[in-house]
């Protein structure tokens, strides 16, 4: 099957926003936060304490993973609580690693073995 006729589950455009979001220091740090703690998810206080970072500038990078589809809210009570949506996170590392060797598919099973192709 040529590269060309295969069709990734991500859109590129859909790809492009979320790389765009995290190219940022901070928003990538908030990411990682979030999929660290897993489905529990975080509290916007939480994430600013262990980040070092204040509310609102959190509250304005958390904004941006959201509207890349990055990461979901839940109102639970009078907290906010963040998660990593790992379906969109899964379809970004697919979508970067679906033509990996040299417009072959392949059966990733590392990083390493993309490489080896």
């Amino acid at each position: 099957m040529s590269a060309s006729s295969r069709q990734s589950s991500m859109e590129e455009a859909s790809a492009v926003k979320a790389l765009a979001a995290l190219a940022q220091a901070q928003r990538l740090r908030a990411f990682r936060a979030l999929v660290v703690a897993g489905p529990s998810g975080l509290t916007p206080g939480t994430m600013a304490e262990q980040l070092g970072v204040s509310p609102s500038a959190l509250s304005f990078h958390l904004k941006e993973l959201a509207h890349a589809g990055l990461v979901n809210t839940e109102a639970r009570g009078r907290n906010l609580i963040y998660r990593a949506h790992f379906g969109q996170m899964n379809s970004l590392l697919s979508y970067l690693t679906e033509y990996c060797c040299e417009g072959q598919a392949c059966e990733a099973r590392s990083a390493a073995s993309c490489l080896d192709c």
